[in-house]
């Protein structure tokens, strides 16, 4: 029997599919460890280069399950009562490029997943938004992650109404990278992959790596932290190949290695 999660691999691309299409992809305790298992899969997968999320029928996700078992489930799903670095949107460190593909509701903690994600596509039908305060509870990791994504004002938008906002706002926000017809979503996110894999994984992750930590860092403390990451990703084979391809006017062959 499928998984609350999804997990599969073509070739470099890894996709990973929130799968309770009957509860709109609710956020339930199992599907909270699946998610967790599903991001840990990717981060140690080898042979995955590039990362999709998207979410299985009609939803992204709707966010936490209310419904499920009540408020208990609800603050494990999204862990408010037990916070921890165990996936991409509560701070688990990936390196690897991801993508948010948003095929319809993205709300409150899958909200939080979108804006964790390197890029965002979002189907003409995706909608965004936090509705904790209306019920009662304040947002945590979006509102941590928020105002650095899209800015102070549009990030009060979405955290303190908590209504929803369609894609063309959410792009007008700075949320979503780039609206695309529904039907064209996951041909458009693939498409992206492919562009990614042809860029040196090795490269790619230590380039991302730098772009996170600089924005913590003192600048002086930056570019030395920047520095040290291109002596490292230097010493690879990746480096040596992408030299020789391109003198010998090639496509560079990646082993991430």
């Amino acid at each position: 029997m499928p998984g609350t999660v999804l997990y599969e691999r073509d070739g470099h691309v890894a996709t990973i599919t929130y799968n309770r299409p009957e509860a709109l992809n609710a956020i339930n305790a199992e599907l909270r460890a699946d998610l967790n298992a599903a991001w840990v899969q990717f981060r140690d997968d080898e042979e995955a280069w590039v990362g999709i999320v998207t979410g299985a029928g009609r939803a992204f996700s709707a966010g936490a399950d209310l419904r499920g078992g009540g408020a208990g489930d609800a603050t494990n799903a999204t862990f408010w009562e037990t916070p921890g670095l165990t996936s991409l949107e509560n701070g688990l460190e990936i390196w690897k490029p991801t993508i948010a593909a948003v095929n319809g509701y993205a709300l409150g903690f899958a909200c939080t997943l979108v804006a964790a994600c390197d890029f965002v596509i979002a189907s003409e039908r995706a909608e965004f938004g936090f509705p904790e305060v209306r019920i009662g509870v304040p947002t945590i990791q979006g509102s941590i992650r928020m105002p650095k994504k899209i800015g102070w004002t549009n990030a009060m938008e979405l955290l303190l109404i908590g209504e929803r906002v369609n894609a063309q706002r959410a792009k007008e926000m700075g949320l979503a990278w780039k609206v695309v017809p529904h039907d064209d979503l996951m041909k458009e996110a693939r498409a992206l992959a492919d562009r990614l894999c042809k860029s040196a994984p090795l490269a790619v992750r230590a380039t991302k790596e730098v772009a996170m930590r600089g924005q913590e860092l003192p600048f002086t403390h930056a570019v030395r932290f920047g520095e040290t990451m291109r002596r490292v990703a230097g010493a690879t084979a990746d480096s040596k190949e992408g030299g020789a391809a391109a003198r010998e006017k090639r496509d560079p062959a990646w082993r991430a290695e």
